[in-house]
């Protein structure tokens, strides 16, 4: 009976439960300060401040978006509590975590079992630094992290304990950084305590404390992962090194060697860049080496005394007020023998060669100044003998060509102060035959171009050369007493004249038009007496001038032209004229016969070869049928004994940045009394070459070269490099050999070299000193 009665009761009481539900489900939440929109499958009003939003929650602030299974959020304090499939998304960062507390006012917050991804987009550099990314300039790294807790600080800044961070997307990363306490700032560094090291999950090594750069720059302060290295001499190595960005136009690198064998080094380097012509780069490193005893591949011991030395590379150029330029270079060594068995360069391990220098140019009020500090010392053995040649200074002012008097004749003033330095050394043994001149020369000069197709340069001229010491005739000794010399020169070019032909070829895929030109030019030219030749200390080309002498120069000019589209152009772009062969044949004549053993003009005139009236013939040929290709060749044949004096090619081809191969042989012959330029054991004979491959990404590469002694059948150097850059890793190592048993002045004359480095994204690797590696991208 008390059933109709209760029936309307229980309908009221679900009518009334079912809107309430209906309004908690129909109502959006009130966004949170400072984000747009809020929303959610349920919303569980708690009190006027504090609200649980329940199901496919979602939080939009702008650049901040937090989604959850359930988030609480207590607004008068911005601050939201949630849980369930946590994910974190703000501009190019993301965090995922099954729980978290967050500020949605300061965008700071903690997330549990948290996992995440932050992009790294570099930045354009005044100056760039070797240590760099294995990726392309330009390219973004992605920075994945995780942690028991990570504590978001600010925007692109986190605390993460009991966790690690790589940069590599694979499920098992090809290398990782896991760490107690981990402090990673995307746009500066990161910094970590008691941190393992694992390659593929397996532990490799552990530090108490690592700094890591993680800036948008290319360049970072950090220190660089180590090569490492082992050759016949020091044995095993392993070369570190820390760069220290100082700003966005100078930088420093630090570095320490260790050798298991011989010692330890240390060096550093120091570059900037102030643009407008002001940079420069300066090396510095001491070796400190004990006694070792080496082996060589022959089975024979051989003991390398202990030394301390240190060598001083670099160069510098600085823009200075009123249009001066300076610029300074040094390449110092205190250990010939040390300079040579440490570097993996042939050219620097068979120097014998130290300079140091500087040099200032400008011009003012229309003269052209130039001075010039100059000191380079040769090494004929290890220490006992050597030859010091410079100029200290050298101060040239030369009035720049203007017209004499407002006609068709041009005047110029040369004037030259320079004290040079000669000197020889024997043990303790020092002759010096150094000395001061004071040069000037007046010209005038006379162009003759009322035709295009033969052209004649005139010039007359006066040489007044003062020398503080001259020769004694009796002993052959410099002595201490001055020498005036003087005479004139008149020398005549013709060119001329030119015959020229064009053929028209629009459609052979080349080039639409070829132009040759044949252009004969003869040079003649006069030097009055000179009474007291034989009295001048001859240490430069302007002091063994021969009097008494016409000079006649001859010889023809081939030029090929080609007209064509410059590449990378559409078809119809206009064609550009350009040289793609050029060919040379010249020969000189003396009145007397002198002369051709001073000519600067032919590489063999100090040979020692006998007085001639002719010089040899040179050939010089040139081409260039494309950008991508050049080419060049110069001989010179002796005129007397129709024999070869010397030979020299040299082949370069380059593809879009991806490939660059370049070839030389050159073949030298030295006069051995009246016999000529055939006699063998005068003869000299090698062939280089290098290539450089690598994809357009540098994902791979490799550089191979080589120097062979054609005369002797003997590989001198070889050396290989190869590098693997992955998405977030990269390996490079180099292997060399070389064998220089014919040169007496290196110490070691055969070694074998071996060097590796590895490179993580974002923390770069390094060139030792001794240059190994130099070829490999970093």
């Amino acid at each position: 009976m008390r059933a109709p009665i209760l029936t309307p009761i229980f309908c009221l009481l679900f009518f009334l439960v079912a809107v309430v539900v209906h309004a908690q489900q129909a109502v959006v939440a009130s966004p949170p300060s400072g984000c747009q929109n809020t929303s959610s499958e349920t919303r569980v009003r708690i009190g006027d401040n504090h609200n649980i939003l329940i199901g496919h929650v979602e939080i939009d602030c702008g650049d901040t978006k937090l989604y959850a299974d359930q988030v609480e959020v207590f607004t008068d304090e911005d601050r939201t509590v949630a849980t369930g499939n946590v994910v974190l998304s703000q501009a190019n960062n993301r965090i995922a975590a099954e729980r978290a507390e967050f500020n949605l006012k300061t965008k700071a917050g903690t997330f549990h079992n948290a996992w995440g991804i932050a992009t790294i987009q570099p930045q354009k550099q005044a100056a760039r630094r070797d240590a760099q990314p294995p990726v392309p300039t330009g390219q973004d790294t992605d920075v994945y992290f995780y942690g028991e807790t990570i504590e978001k600080l600010g925007a692109r800044k986190y605390k993460i304990s009991n966790g690690g961070f790589t940069t590599c997307v694979q499920p098992t990363p090809r290398w990782q950084l896991a760490s107690e306490s981990l402090e990673l700032n995307l746009d500066h560094y990161t910094m970590l305590r008691n941190a393992v090291f694992t390659v593929k999950g397996v532990p490799l090594l552990y530090t108490p404390i690592l700094y890591y750069p993680t800036t948008r720059e290319n360049r970072a302060t950090g220190i660089l992962l180590p090569t490492y290295g082992t050759s016949t001499l020091r044995g095993q190595s392993i070369h570190n090194a820390f760069f220290w960005a100082m700003d966005r136009s100078q930088d420093s690198t630090f570095m320490h060697d260790w050798f298991a064998n011989t010692g330890q080094g240390f060096g550093s380097e120091y570059r900037y860049n102030f643009g407008g012509g002001s940079d420069g780069n300066v090396r510095a490193y001491l070796l400190n080496e004990h006694e070792a005893t080496y082996t060589l591949d022959d089975g024979t011991a051989s003991t390398l005394p202990g030394t301390r030395s240190y060598e001083i590379q670099g160069g510098a150029s600085q823009q200075l007020p009123f249009g001066f330029h300076a610029r300074g270079r040094v390449n110092y060594f205190s250990s010939l023998t040390t300079m040579q068995t440490l570097h993996t360069n042939i050219s620097d391990a068979s120097r014998n060669q130290r300079s140091y220098g500087a040099n200032l140019v400008g011009v003012l009020n229309g003269f052209s100044i130039n001075g010039t500090f100059d000191h380079s010392e040769y090494f004929y053995s290890a220490s006992d003998s050597s030859a010091t040649t410079g100029s200290w200074p050298r101060v040239t002012i030369a009035r720049i060509e203007r017209p004499l008097f407002g006609s068709q004749f041009y005047y110029s003033v040369n004037s030259e102060f320079a004290r040079l330095l000669r000197s020889s050394r024997v043990g303790t043994v020092e002759l010096d035959s150094g000395l001061t001149r004071l040069d000037t020369t007046p010209q005038i000069r006379f162009p003759f171009k009322k035709w295009s197709w033969f052209t004649v340069n005139s010039t007359a001229s006066v040489r007044d050369t003062y020398y503080t010491r001259s020769l004694d005739l009796t002993t052959g000794s410099v002595a201490d007493e001055g020498l005036n010399r003087r005479y004139f020169e008149f020398q005549s070019q013709l060119v001329g004249p030119t015959f020229t032909r064009v053929w028209n070829t629009p459609d052979n895929g080349y080039a639409e038009k070829f132009k040759h030109s044949i252009e004969p030019f003869l040079t003649l030219g006069r030097t009055t007496a000179i009474d007291n030749f034989n009295r001048i200390v001859q240490l430069e080309g302007i002091d063994a001038i021969v009097g008494s002498t016409t000079r006649y120069s001859y010889g023809v000019n081939n030029r090929v032209y080609a007209k064509r589209r410059p590449a990378g152009t559409s078809s119809t772009a206009p064609g550009q004229a350009r040289e793609i062969i050029s060919i040379e044949l010249v020969q000189s004549y003396y009145t007397d016969a002198r002369a051709a053993q001073y000519d600067q003009q032919y590489a063999t005139s100090f040979t020692g070869a006998p007085p001639s009236n002719f010089s040899p013939i040179a050939l010089s040929v040139r081409a260039l049928p494309a950008d991508a290709i050049n080419a060049t060749m110069r001989a010179e044949f002796d005129s007397r004994y129709h024999s070869l004096r010397t030979i020299s090619a040299t082949g370069t081809y380059t593809r879009t940045n991806r490939l660059t191969s370049s070839v030389s042989w050159s073949k030298r012959a030295f006069i051995k009394e009246l016999s000529g330029f055939d006699d063998p054991a005068h003869l000299d004979q090698y062939l280089t070459a290098t290539t450089n491959a690598h994809t357009m990404d540098n994902h791979f590469g490799g550089i191979y070269s080589f120097n062979y002694d054609l005369l002797h059948s003997s590989m001198l150097m070889q050396r290989v490099t190869g590098f693997y850059n992955a998405q977030c890793c990269g390996l490079s190592f180099e292997y060399q050999a070389y064998n220089l048993s014919g040169v007496t002045s290196i110490a070691i004359p055969v070694d074998h070299r071996f060097f590796m480095s590895f490179t993580l994204a974002g923390l770069g690797n390094f060139s030792p000193f001794n240059g190994a590696l130099s070829g490999a991208p970093r």
